[in-house]
């Protein structure tokens, strides 16, 4: 005989998702006139909608976020947000819940939800930096005038830095690094071709695509020179800006990246672009990852992983493909010679995908550059040891 009747089986539900405190304290407040309705809700609620296998619990939570901020069931909605950190639930999507509901709800609902969330999640000891909308600070978007349409990103004022993302990624990989610059510093980032919300052309791309779209961005912007810093991808096309186009580049930062790839990795990059062609981007998330990130990093940052794992998916496979085949081809090394801008290159010691022995080469290479290793880091190094490459970066600035 099943012992275990539908209050029971909503009652592990309303745990699960409200936790042990709440619903002990509900549960202990019955009395003659609402123990029928506790119970009621806890079998029908509980158990009959929340038990139900069409949807998870995740995407439940944030269903729930949404009505009682578009009824104004604030006592609800807080209870729920607490519960949605309490639950996993990443601060980034709970955002995107409310910026949704505020389009259906209305702005003086959406604002009261978001200080709600704001007070609750600092009960539960979130912080967030400050992003002041001053001018000085705020995040402008821009596109490309020229084909294909790039975008661009721009905040602060001052000395032009430039930031170029890795292969998979977009913009936003740098939104810490861009906030630390922007009291000192104009800085402007853009999405490559194929990535982000960048124009994604028919390929094959060769690496020249990439260098001249990075001309057309600075030239536009019209804030040449600039201190270019780019990571794996960015890295590469940067060394490719300071050798083709060298009136636009006043110094170099380069980032876990390469100036040459051997036979062998060369086969790894056609067998990564069949796979791509074939499967999708899903096929090779796994894979990315792991080169991306530490196992550490991993396992303490899975936000992160989240992350950069819905980047990659939302990148075009054409495009992804077309930067594969460009990047896969370069060779530098004897033109690295020629370049007499000041350059750090920045090496992450437990990088697969480019070891260090490959910053090594582009320090030989370069005149006067300099080797920055840090130990804690794989491939996205910004990302995984955010603070220790911001202060290489701004080390590096004041030289200049």
């Amino acid at each position: 005989m099943n012992h275990t009747d539908n209050f029971d089986l909503g009652l592990r539900n309303r745990r699960a998702v409200l936790g042990d405190a709440w619903v002990d304290q509900s549960l202990a407040k019955g009395n003659e006139f609402t123990a029928e309705w506790q119970d009621f809700i806890t079998r029908y609620a509980w158990h009959e909608i929340w038990g139900r296998p069409g949807l998870d619990h995740r995407t439940r939570r944030l269903l729930v976020l949404t009505t009682t901020l578009s009824l104004a069931r604030w006592e609800e909605f807080e209870l729920h947000i607490g519960a949605a950190i309490r639950g996993g639930i990443p601060v980034a999507e709970i955002q995107e819940t409310l910026m949704q509901s505020a389009i259906y709800a209305g702005v003086p609902a959406a604002n009261t939800a978001f200080k709600l969330a704001g007070e609750v999640m600092k009960a539960h000891g979130i912080t967030f930096a400050p992003r002041p909308l001053t001018p000085e600070h705020r995040v402008s978007t821009h596109r490309t005038f020229s084909t294909p349409e790039l975008r661009i990103l721009r905040q602060g004022k001052g000395t032009p830095v430039l930031l170029s993302h890795a292969l998979g990624l977009d913009v936003h990989m740098w939104d810490h690094l861009a906030r630390e610059l922007a009291p000192t510093h104009q800085v402007l980032r853009y999405d490559h071709r194929g990535h982000g919300e960048s124009d994604a052309p028919s390929g094959p791309y060769s690496l020249d695509d990439l260098i001249d779209d990075a001309a057309r961005v600075i030239r536009e912007a019209g804030c040449g020179p600039v201190v270019w810093v780019g990571v794996s991808m960015g890295g590469m096309v940067g060394q490719g800006v300071a050798i083709k186009h060298p009136e636009l580049i006043k110094a170099l930062v380069i980032a876990n990246s390469t100036c040459h790839y051997p036979e062998a990795a060369q086969a790894a990059w056609q067998a990564r672009v069949a796979k791509v062609q074939a499967e999708g981007l899903g096929s090779i998330a796994d894979m990315v990852m792991q080169r991306y990130f530490t196992e550490a990093v991993r396992g303490a940052l899975p936000e992160l992983e989240r992350s950069a794992r819905q980047t990659l998916l939302r990148a075009s496979p054409q495009g992804y493909v077309g930067c594969c085949q460009a990047i896969s081809t370069i060779d530098f090394r004897e033109a690295l010679g020629q370049l007499k801008v000041p350059t750090l290159v920045i090496a992450g010691q437990q990088d697969q995908g480019t070891p260090v022995s490959m910053s090594e080469q582009i320090v030989r290479a370069i005149p006067g550059a300099r080797l920055a290793v840090i130990n804690e880091a794989s491939h996205i190094s910004v990302l995984e040891a955010p603070q220790a490459f911001t202060q290489l970066v701004q080390d590096f600035l004041q030289t200049l």
